[in-house]
């Protein structure tokens, strides 16, 4: 059954960064069934979809997004012995601190991760030495033509912050993991959420790190060697907590963001010779 449809619903509501037009359309996916009726429905109205998380690792365009918005609320959760089988929509963050909880090693980092589980294994998200894809056993996803298939983590491609569905259309909807048993677990994942509070724009409004970290070096010690650290533009400004964390003051606007990462590329590469990526995705509105 299709779920009910909004229209024009504020995509600031549902990014962390709070930037965003109007959406189109929205829905909610709370089943894989409700999943594979919304991208039916965008295939039969020649819809363009964008699948939302937490909207943490998402800047859309001040326009919003031509199309249907289609918010993974696929959530449950069932553990037993040490493999985890989730939703996709389920909290990243709860679930690290969870696992962590009963004793399982693999997900500590994911605790203070604003991110669905999907949208870590989307991006292969990872911290202190961790990532996603290191537990993962396999991942079922739902193609746009509606089409469901599990697969094992030897099929997919996993590199840094990058996933074989990057270049799939269609959405994650739940994912098997495989963790270890280790009594230190749950320290090391206070450990993590603790240093991650002291060294990181915890509370402002933000999508984590804009910039991937080139090989060998961090992005966020070049920004601040360059001296960007509380540069701003507009409503935006480089955090001077983190400064590979763009934060908005509270009226950034998505070309303010843009505008002002496009500021810390020039001037790093001019002094230092190294591109940055962005690793923050931008979402466009599509005419």
């Amino acid at each position: 059954m299709l779920p009910p449809l909004q229209n024009n619903v504020p995509l600031s509501r549902l990014s962390t960064f709070g930037i965003g037009g109007p959406a189109a359309y929205y829905a909610e996916a709370k089943t894989i069934k409700e999943m594979q009726a919304l991208l039916c429905y965008a295939k039969e109205h020649s819809l363009p979809f964008f699948v939302l998380g937490k909207g943490s690792n998402s800047l859309f365009d001040d326009k919003g997004f031509n199309g249907l918005v289609i918010a993974n609320k696929i959530a449950f959760m069932e553990c037993k012995d040490n493999t985890v089988f989730v939703g996709a929509g389920y909290s990243f963050s709860l679930l690290g601190t969870q696992l962590a909880k009963m004793g399982l090693s693999g997900l500590e980092f994911a605790s203070g991760i604003p991110a669905t589980v999907g949208g870590a294994i989307y991006m292969n998200a990872g911290a202190n030495g961790q990532q996603t894809a290191h537990a993962l056993k396999e991942v079922t996803f739902v193609h746009s033509d509606t089409k469901i298939q599990t697969f094992t983590k030897e099929e997919l491609f996993f590199s840094y912050r990058t996933s074989s569905f990057q270049s799939m259309k269609g959405a994650i909807v739940s994912a098997t993991f495989t963790l270890e048993k280790q009594d230190s677990a749950r320290n090391r994942q206070l450990e993590i959420i603790a240093y991650r509070k002291k060294t990181q724009p915890y509370n402002d409004l933000s999508c984590g790190c804009i910039f991937r970290n080139p090989p060998g070096d961090s992005a966020g010690a070049l920004i601040e060697r360059c001296g960007l650290k509380g540069h701003s533009y507009g409503g935006a400004s480089v955090s001077p907590v983190h400064a590979n964390f763009i934060v908005n003051k509270g009226f950034a606007t998505a070309a303010d963001v843009l505008a002002l990462a496009q500021h810390i590329k020039t001037e790093v590469n001019t002094r230092t010779g190294i591109e940055l990526e962005m690793e923050v995705r931008f979402v466009p509105f599509i005419s």
